[in-house]
């Protein structure tokens, strides 16, 4: 008779709705991951921020949520969860960059959709050991939540993720921002000045939380075409905990994805040989490969 499931790894396979052979397959595929960063900390002795790339739907949430449960379970570090997207401006805020700046600004997703100094603030408390207010946004209302519904963190932690989907995202050389690369950008952006300022974005206000990063991790998509199948999957199981909120619809998302594509695709081309630990996924979003920049160091 197989033994049964510790709590953590119950309650972490019903907050993510998988069944239990998922436990085997991360463990395989994670625990080398999970055992780096206990000895990453123990040696650094302070917090550590780990930050995490990956496409729309590619599983960063899920794999985060992982490794705080079995930081916590197996190594007793305590461990916060930040996703890039809780940061995003208020809508109200959009909307007054979108008449300021560009139109296509009042749509969230790309960087400079961002409120960087909440999240600078939020990771100053987190690194120092102090308590913090973890800001949470509704996607199915399009806007951040109230501050009464924001996470708190009480006690310090060991370990902070970061996980967004442009995390690790450079600033592209000016000339390769002169064509286009979907019907999004030539029919509203046709002068540039959208893509030129989230690039300025990256320059400015990303490079300066990347200096803050201790360890890198990628869920590296095989290609750009994949993300629309995952973000549509994604969007079905969000719609399971929204209580009857309307989800994007699939026209809807082909749209949606097209604020992605030119810095996902630049993400998937350059950042694999950037990052410590790499994960390469098929089509199904299951995992091909794993490497580490220690042991490519060897």
């Amino acid at each position: 008779m197989a033994e049964p499931l510790p709590d953590w790894q119950k309650s972490f396979l019903a907050r993510n709705r998988l069944p239990d052979d998922y436990l085997s397959h991360a463990l395989k595929w994670f625990g080398p991951l999970a055992t780096a960063l206990v000895e990453h900390q123990n040696s650094a002795a302070r917090t550590l921020l780990v930050a995490m790339n990956g496409s729309q739907g590619s599983g960063k949430s899920t794999l985060c949520d992982y490794l705080c449960s079995l930081l916590q379970a197996d190594y007793g570090l305590a461990s916060a969860s930040l996703s890039l997207d809780d940061f995003y401006l208020t809508a109200r805020e959009r909307r007054q960059i979108a008449l300021d700046i560009h139109p296509l600004l009042a749509t969230r997703g790309a960087p400079g959709t961002h409120d960087m100094g909440l999240l600078s603030a939020t990771l100053d408390a987190l690194l120092g050991g102090k308590p913090a207010s973890i800001p949470r946004f509704d996607k199915s209302i399009d806007d951040r939540v109230p501050g009464s519904k924001w996470e708190q963190v009480t006690s310090p932690v060991q370990v902070v993720f970061l996980e967004g989907w442009c995390m690790g995202a450079m600033a592209q050389p000016v000339d390769e921002l002169a064509e286009p690369v979907n019907a999004l950008e030539v029919r509203e952006d046709s002068d540039g000045r959208w893509r030129n300022y989230v690039n300025n974005s990256l320059a400015e206000h990303f490079s300066q939380l990347y200096r803050r990063v201790d360890r890198w991790v990628m869920l590296q998509a095989p290609s750009f075409e994949c993300v629309y199948q995952w973000r549509l999957e994604q969007e079905q199981k969000l719609a399971l905990t929204r209580s009857g909120n309307a989800i994007m619809s699939a026209a809807e998302i082909a749209h949606f994805i097209q604020f992605y594509q030119r810095l996902t695709e630049h993400c998937l081309a350059r950042l694999p040989a950037r990052v410590d630990h790499l994960y390469r996924l098929d089509k199904q979003r299951r995992i091909q490969s794993y490497t580490s920049a220690a042991e490519a160091n060897v």
